[in-house]
């Protein structure tokens, strides 16, 4: 799969790669937009081969952006992806070889790995929790909780762990929570408040079960069933009777997921796959040529 072929919907990948390399460079800075270190140190026709490798048993995500990194500073960079994004690999396993201008490489070196790394961090923690659920009736699902400006990418790693998307943004779903709720005056009356407005996807959050109902009644087409033990979320899921989907809430990490997913909920969805996942160890290592 060529970079070219590689896009992500809504999300402009030459303009990340040229805005992290602008702020590595320091564009616009007094005395920026230069890497100091390769200029001053590495002939300019200088010519490197590379080869990327995981240090770690990783789930792998991000090398077609890693390659654009490249590419941006040396069109004519040779780039073979050995692997694909998706895979499972041991440590010491080869991602991605390189070939070309020795500055480009290393001035784009630290912008190519910071982003494989922290994909592939999203990638694994995912594929942990796919695996801790141990459910193929019950979808894994991410949050909004991303870091600004790196939400498409994530979401994206979250994919290639084999876990699925909630909504993008504020815009494609209505999510009902206990805010709304409060200025509203209470579950139904916010539920109602956006079937009016012609919302056609709206999500209604309850912690208790008596919001069940009135959630329902008003039109809410999911239901997030918020920080219930797992014995409340059977109790949840008989009282819907698959009226609508319901989505596991709060309180979820490797230890508790199974016995979340098993109580019957369609989703179970987890904060910390983009909020807080690990960067993995992955190297990049050079050989003149």
């Amino acid at each position: 799969m060529s970079t070219d072929a590689w896009s992500l919907p809504g999300f402009d990948l030459d303009r990340f790669v040229r805005e992290t390399l602008a702020e590595d460079l320091g564009e616009g800075l007094p005395g920026g937009g230069r890497d100091v270190t390769s200029e001053s140190v590495i002939p300019a026709d200088a010519r490197f081969a590379g080869v990327m490798d995981s240090r770690d048993p990783i789930v792998v995500a991000g090398l077609p952006a890693a390659e654009a990194f490249f590419r941006a500073l040396d069109p004519g960079m040779i780039v073979e992806r050995l692997v694909e994004d998706g895979q499972d690999v041991s440590p010491g396993t080869d991602l991605l070889r390189l070939e070309g201008n020795a500055r480009a490489m290393l001035t784009a070196e630290r912008s190519a790995l910071n982003i494989v790394q922290h994909l592939s961090g999203v990638a694994t923690l995912t594929r942990a929790y796919v695996r801790a659920m141990d459910n193929p009736h019950c979808t894994l699902l991410d949050t909004r909780k991303t870091i600004p400006g790196l939400r498409h990418l994530e979401k994206y790693a979250v994919r290639m762990g084999g876990g699925a998307n909630h909504r993008m943004g504020l815009w494609d779903a209505a999510m009902i929570k206990d805010n709304h709720v409060l200025v509203a005056g209470s579950v139904g009356d916010a539920v109602r408040r956006a079937v009016a407005a012609g919302v056609r996807e709206i999500i209604c959050e309850v912690d208790r079960v008596e919001q069940i109902e009135p959630a329902l009644a008003a039109g809410a087409t999911r239901l997030l069933l918020d920080n219930m033990a797992p014995a409340t979320l059977r109790e949840a899921v008989r009282i819907v009777a698959g009226r609508v989907p319901t989505e596991a809430s709060g309180g979820i990490n490797l230890d508790t997921i199974k016995a979340k997913a098993a109580t019957g909920v369609d989703f179970v969805s987890v904060g910390r796959l983009t909020q807080s996942a690990p960067a993995v160890d992955i190297g990049l290592d050079f050989t003149a040529l």
